[in-house]
């Protein structure tokens, strides 16, 4: 596939997520909320991560910001039910490296994270990307923190 399709459907991945996004909403009370914001250009996130026994059972968000964030959340959220705490780390890790142009192991199994990846050509949008990846950070160290 050409770059420039490939540029096309992962634009279409990126506004599918965005117009559509996946687990968007709040779960209960035994969940953790974490709330972050990127004070440069105004996104917002609200993070709220089910974790039983170190394995993520539900994700949650709510939020406002661009196209970039709300669609890293939703990619997030889809992507890191039913990992361990530990994987789900090691996929924040790895997205920041991609999102900065660096070598990175695959995401995700559907592929759809890999649609961020052009966020490295613009450096001003790599904290958009990574807002929700931060905000499930440190709601796993939270939750590590209450054991």
């Amino acid at each position: 596939m050409s770059g420039r399709k490939l540029d096309q459907l992962y634009r279409q991945v990126i506004m599918d997520h965005y117009k559509n996004p996946r687990n968007n909403g709040t779960l209960d009370d035994e969940s953790v909320t974490i709330d972050l914001n990127n004070p440069t250009c105004g996104d917002e996130i609200h993070l709220h991560l089910k974790v039983e026994n170190e394995i993520i059972t539900a994700a949650k968000f709510t939020g406002s910001g661009c196209s970039i964030s709300m669609a890293s959340a939703s990619m997030m959220t889809e992507s890191i039910i039913g990992k361990s705490e530990k994987e789900a780390l090691k996929m924040s890790r790895d997205f920041s490296e991609m999102v900065q142009g660096h070598e990175h192991d695959v995401i995700d199994e559907n592929g759809d994270v890999e649609a961020l990846s052009g966020v490295a050509k613009f450096p001003a949008r790599i904290k958009c990307a990574t807002l929700s990846w931060k905000a499930m950070e440190r709601a796993i160290f939270e939750f590590e923190g209450k054991k």
